[in-house]
């Protein structure tokens, strides 16, 4: 373990996105609790509404990506980031659809240029990719950022990316 003065503070993108409630202030409520609890948030992308992954029965989505300066480890930010979706309101049970409705949804989809593989843990996220939900906000704030596996960046993702579902930035904030 570093001793505390020899930490250093990391980049991290973060994935937000809700579809219950008053969803684009269950976005700003997590914004405001990352900005608390873990780092200064340093960009933030519009917000996007966009169609449901997995499971097209329920409410479109508000989606956005955060960067945050950090000095957690990747476990410390998992175990933060489940709180404040408890907090909000997201509940995890065994039996619930992987892709159904919810609060809040916070995805750890890059920690810097690090790449982890631990049990409950994979970052970069594995499937962002594949998601235009998540690639048109990173395009936005980060578009010349590379990802370590696939050594792409953002940009080149996006214009490789096969998912055609609509995404469509939103005049809010």
């Amino acid at each position: 373990m570093q001793p505390e003065f020899a930490k250093k503070y990391i980049n991290v993108y973060l994935g937000l996105g809700s579809n219950m409630g008053d969803r684009a202030a269950q976005l700003h409520s997590a914004t405001q609790l990352i900005s608390k609890n873990i780092g200064k948030v340093a960009r933030k992308s519009h917000i996007y509404e966009t169609q449901p992954w997995g499971n097209t029965e329920q409410e479109a989505f508000l989606n956005q990506i955060i960067m945050v300066n950090t000095m957690l480890s990747p476990r410390e930010l998992l175990e933060k980031i489940g709180k404040i979706e408890r907090e909000l309101g997201r509940e995890r049970r065994r039996d619930q659809d992987k892709w159904g409705p919810r609060t809040i949804d916070i995805d750890i989809l890059f920690y810097g240029k690090r790449v982890v593989r631990d049990k409950g843990l994979e970052i970069p996220h594995p499937e962002l990719h594949k998601r235009a939900f998540v690639l048109a906000p990173m395009l936005e704030i980060a578009p010349d950022l590379e990802h370590p596996l696939l050594k792409k960046q953002i940009d080149e993702l996006f214009m490789e990316c096969a998912d055609e579902s609509e995404v469509v930035m939103l005049d809010i904030s």
